[in-house]
């Protein structure tokens, strides 16, 4: 057990203020809580003060400024609302009381409640997908409405297509936006624009309300005429805040009518501005185009001769080449007179030169020759011994008794018969 509640302990009122606080918020969760509202104060601090009573007991109940200011609609005195609520006590004063962290009408729970399964449902059906949403036009030659011709949310549509596109044709498909019946008018209206295909974006439209006034826009039957519409369908229902389950089958969302009218149509205003910078830019292109060829055309007719003065320069040309030409051969045989000059005499001694040393290379070549001459051998003293056959003998092995061999000296032969050999 907490000590704070120790039976020996004496609590201060304000320890047992803040412990029945901390039960009631720890014990309690988040709950809704309905009834209806009284003594309704405004502080000027922004915050709500006011009490939920029903017939039998009532309660205290704070909203304070951070949440009231997301409600998009005033509650006043005599309301009944639901409260989503945590119940606390006010320590200073040991008041019991609740904190409201949202507020909406009666019985609006079920509607929500409706809402979130539709939702769900078609969601799972993939009528929501990113994938089938189609683009809207840039430049619509035609463009068509569903909603009432009393709404206001058509009168400002109107004004927003003739303040930027007047030229564009505009069809009103009409049908109740609230009410009895007024889904299944919806759905009509827009199976009518599809199956007449005679514009090539739908505007479905109205102007904020209650969650009860725009349930029309709620209904299964107007969600599925919006996805199979043949033309791209841009939902602008309600305010801002404001989400119906046309928004989501929609190929577009806008926050408001008048939005959904700018999607829908281009600005003439930015059109035009577009186009006098394109127009302007057009211009300076061509006059830069104009400007070059013009220079252009000057340094040609300052190239362009006559025939006759071209023909005269080419003469003055070629008499300046033939000119060069004779002076270069003059020169050259001047020059080869001069190389030639001498050529007699130069040409004498280098063939006596070349005789010289041919002669000294032939005493060379001869010297050489009768030292590796093999008489030259024989005269030193030695002797070539031959085989009948003419092959030399080099080696006594190669001979044996009663061999002929030849035997040849520097001066004369002689034969000869092996008598013995010796190795």
């Amino acid at each position: 057990m907490d000590e704070t509640f120790n039976r020996q302990a004496v609590l201060s009122v304000s320890q047992l203020n803040a412990s029945v606080r901390g039960l009631l918020e720890a014990s309690i969760p988040l709950l809704w809580v309905g009834g209806e509202i009284s003594n309704l104060t405004r502080a000027a601090s922004g915050h709500w003060y006011f009490s939920l009573k029903d017939a039998a007991a009532q309660v205290r109940c704070v909203m304070f400024r951070n949440r009231n200011a997301y409600l998009d609609w005033q509650p006043k005195e005599g309301d009944h609302v639901e409260a989503r609520a945590l119940v606390t006590l006010y320590e200073a004063r040991g008041d019991f009381q609740l904190t409201i962290e949202a507020l909406r009408r009666a019985g609006l729970g079920a509607l929500f409640e409706a809402f979130e399964k539709l939702k769900a449902k078609l969601q799972g059906e993939g009528l929501f997908d990113a994938a089938k949403k189609r683009a809207i036009p840039a430049h619509p030659r035609q463009i068509g409405i569903v909603t009432s011709p009393d709404a206001a949310a058509l009168r400002d549509v109107l004004t927003t297509l003739r303040r930027r596109m007047p030229s564009i044709p505009v069809v009103i498909y009409p049908a109740p936006v609230q009410g009895k019946g007024a889904a299944e008018l919806i759905a009509r209206a827009i199976r009518t624009a599809s199956e007449r295909a005679e514009c090539e974006v739908l505007i479905v439209c109205r102007g904020g309300g209650s969650i009860e006034d725009l349930w029309s826009f709620n209904e299964e039957i107007v969600a599925r005429a919006i996805a199979a519409c043949s033309v791209p369908v841009v939902s602008g229902v309600g305010h801002e805040t404001d989400f119906t389950i046309a928004d989501f089958a929609a190929d577009i969302r806008a926050p408001t009518p008048t939005a959904a009218a700018e999607l829908v149509s281009p600005d003439r205003e930015a059109l035009l501005a577009g186009l006098a910078q394109h127009q302007s830019r057009l211009a300076r292109q061509m006059e830069y185009a104009l400007s070059e060829r013009m220079q252009k055309l000057d340094y040609l007719a300052r190239r362009l001769t006559h025939p006759g003065e071209r023909i005269r320069q080419q003469g003055d040309v070629l008499k300046q080449l033939r000119d060069r030409l004779g002076n270069a051969m003059q020169r050259k045989l001047e020059a080869s007179r001069a190389a030639f000059a001498p050529m007699p005499q130069r040409l004498n001694l280098s063939a006596v030169r070349d005789c010289e040393l041919r002669r000294l290379r032939l005493q060379r070549l001869t010297h050489s020759l009768q030292h590796l001459s093999p008489q030259a051998v024989l005269e030193r003293g030695y002797s070539l011994v031959k085989m009948k056959d003419g092959n030399i003998v080099r080696s006594s092995h190669s001979i044996k008794t009663k061999d002929e061999l030849q035997v040849t000296f520097a001066q004369g032969s002689a034969d000869v018969t092996v008598t013995q050999t010796k190795p």
